[in-house]
């Protein structure tokens, strides 16, 4: 069929959060562009991946007036929230939530993160393209076209300023960076976590437990929904792990007994953290999990993201408004010292997590490090508030 041609300020490839958020900041900041997903809407608004979104992402979309964003998130952690942690079937909190500005942190399962969003996107004139098949990026040093097929089959091109690649660890925008330009950076934990999304509800909606079998948790995904997690070598596979032997291993680790429900999903999940440099090539912007994986224990996913997303909106509405392209060629400075002080705080947390119940990746020693760590993490807060 005849190829179409368009043309707006940014093209925005990749229709999660990453790539909504982006999309929506532009928007209020005056810039024209055009998201680009693979997906149908239905398949994106029903994936079920992070649930937190820490206090900075919280600020970040009231910033720009989206704090209906996050509407409809099940809970909110202020900086006094308490959250149970078991330890070795004991009881104890600690500390999880908001920040020393006042913030909170909320459970916002990313379904509800990105059906808001998409709203509202949407709501404002945002031109939002689901089903875009064989999406390609050309001439993104100089001048970038995206092209792509649609529904009907025609194939259409979107020539633009820049490229935000927001589609994802496995998307085609970082693959558009030539190989000797990008660099990978992966720490590899050496475990792994069962994940398993459950038709059952977390109440509270956060559990996590330390235990000589391995770190275990629950975390709510809305109303009678949740992912249980439970540490496993990276080498299990899910028909190891049936529908029994998770609820009783769970029930182990947590020390009592646990409400069970339908398995809707699971899947081994390797922990690890990987950072790509630089996150600009020419005029393609990366962003996300496009440019970088977080342990999931750190729960900062969403919040790197959003950091992300934020920064390039701003490079590239003061570039439009006073002509000062500075903020963009820092982009990738900018986000990348972000991105490996959350990183350094995630090893920790993981380590610390995971070293103070299990002894067979590191050893008795390791695990006496760890529950000093830990002790530390939780002698200011012995009971809630």
């Amino acid at each position: 069929m005849d190829e179409q041609h368009d043309h707006t300020d940014v093209v925005i490839v990749g229709g999660g959060v990453a790539g909504l958020a982006l999309g929506t900041f532009l928007q209020r900041g005056g810039i024209r562009c055009v998201i680009v997903e693979k997906h149908s809407r239905e398949h994106v608004a029903q994936r079920q991946r992070a649930g937190s979104l820490g206090a900075g992402g919280v600020r970040r979309f009231r910033k720009w007036g989206l704090e209906e964003a996050f509407a409809g998130a099940p809970s909110h952690l202020s900086d006094e929230t308490a959250l149970p942690l078991l330890v070795e079937g004991e009881t104890r909190y600690w500390k999880y939530g908001g920040d020393e500005d006042g913030d909170e942190s909320v459970f916002c399962p990313q379904q509800v993160l990105v059906a808001n969003l998409t709203r509202i996107f949407l709501r404002e004139g945002g031109d939002l393209r689901h089903e875009a098949a064989d999406v390609a990026l050309e001439n993104v040093v100089d001048a970038p076209l995206v092209r792509y097929r649609d529904t009907t089959g025609t194939t259409r091109t979107i020539g633009c300023d820049l490229v935000a690649g927001a589609d994802g660890f496995h998307g085609v925008s970082r693959r558009s960076v030539p190989a000797d330009v990008l660099r990978g950076d992966t720490h590899e934990f050496g475990y792994a976590w069962l994940s398993v999304l459950a038709e059952v509800g977390a109440d509270p909606a956060a559990v996590m437990a330390v235990h000589s079998r391995g770190f275990s948790a629950q975390i709510t995904r809305g109303p009678g929904r949740s992912r249980v997690y439970l540490q496993c070598p990276v080498t299990d596979t899910v028909e190891q792990w049936p529908d029994e032997r998770i609820w009783s291993e769970l029930a182990e680790r947590f020390g009592g007994p646990v409400k069970t429900g339908a398995i809707a999903t699971k899947q081994v999940v390797p922990l690890r953290g990987v950072v790509f440099s630089p996150m600009r090539y020419g005029k393609l912007y990366l962003l996300g999990d496009a440019a970088h994986l977080i342990s999931p224990m750190s729960a900062e996913g969403m919040s790197l993201a959003l950091h992300d997303a934020e920064t390039l909106a701003s490079a590239v509405v003061e570039q439009r408004s006073s002509g000062d392209a500075r903020l963009l060629d820092e982009y990738s400075d900018t986000c990348l010292r972000h991105i490996w002080n959350r990183q350094q705080a995630a090893v920790r947390l993981t380590d610390t997590m995971h070293d103070a119940g299990d002894v067979s990746h590191r050893g008795e020693f390791r695990r006496q490090i760890a529950r000093v760590e830990l002790e530390a993490m939780l002698q200011p807060c012995r009971t809630t508030t």
